[in-house]
């Protein structure tokens, strides 16, 4: 007896590819945003950031953040995954640097302790959080749809 195993292979819909898209192009805009946000934050390109380990996690951040965008815009299958998984990074080290630099401190650098109501700041959260959440939501459903 001979046993015939079908494996199904579901075509994806219009409106599966318009929503990838869609998502991947607003992914990008975000992530982009976070590293325009930072450049001028520091004063613009090359900027001027004291201490040193300040200026270069402003520019590691930036160019994550282009590196994510055309990731996100050109990546296709598992490539599209780490695109996001970077662009949860350009969300998420911001976010921390934020609370850290605001709360606590970083070693010699206190120019923003307490200062939670910058708006350059305020509006950086908002887009880091858009893009965290858009990046978590699109990672969360690609892992269900692997299973």
């Amino acid at each position: 007896m001979t046993t015939t195993t079908t494996t199904r292979t579901s075509t994806p819909t219009r409106a599966d590819v318009a929503g990838r898209l869609t998502s991947r192009v607003l992914g990008a805009v975000l992530a982009l945003a976070v590293a325009a946000v930072h450049v001028r934050d520091q004063g613009g390109f090359p900027g001027d950031k004291s201490p040193t380990y300040v200026g270069i996690g402003y520019y590691v951040l930036e160019l994550a953040g282009v590196v994510a965008a055309v990731a996100l815009l050109l990546g296709a299958g598992r490539h599209a995954t780490r695109a996001w998984l970077l662009s949860l990074a350009v969300a998420l080290a911001p976010i921390l640097g934020f609370v850290l630099s605001r709360g606590p401190g970083l070693p010699s650098y206190a120019d923003d302790k307490g200062n939670w109501t910058e708006p350059l700041g305020v509006v950086g959260l908002v887009v880091e959080g858009t893009l965290l959440v858009l990046a978590a939501v699109v990672l969360s459903r690609s892992r269900r749809v692997s299973r």
